[in-house]
């Protein structure tokens, strides 16, 4: 039963800048890798056909979007 606390670690929630992303993806070795992304913790993925900028509660965030 959830009594309305976050059950997710930190890491989990907090999120990354583009800096933080482009700094860890820049520690790949084969930077020839596909991209892709997942929503349920690896169990299926999918590959980002875009990045796009939107506003999310009147802020800009940087979108990775799927588009099949």
């Amino acid at each position: 039963m959830s009594n309305g606390v976050n059950e997710n670690p930190e890491w989990v929630t907090r999120g990354k800048t583009i800096k933080q992303l482009i700094k860890e993806l820049q520690t790949f070795e084969d930077q020839g890798l596909e991209v892709k992304i997942s929503v349920d913790g690896g169990e299926s993925s999918k590959c980002i056909s875009l990045v796009g900028k939107e506003h999310e509660n009147g802020e800009a965030v940087c979108l990775l979007i799927n588009c099949e």
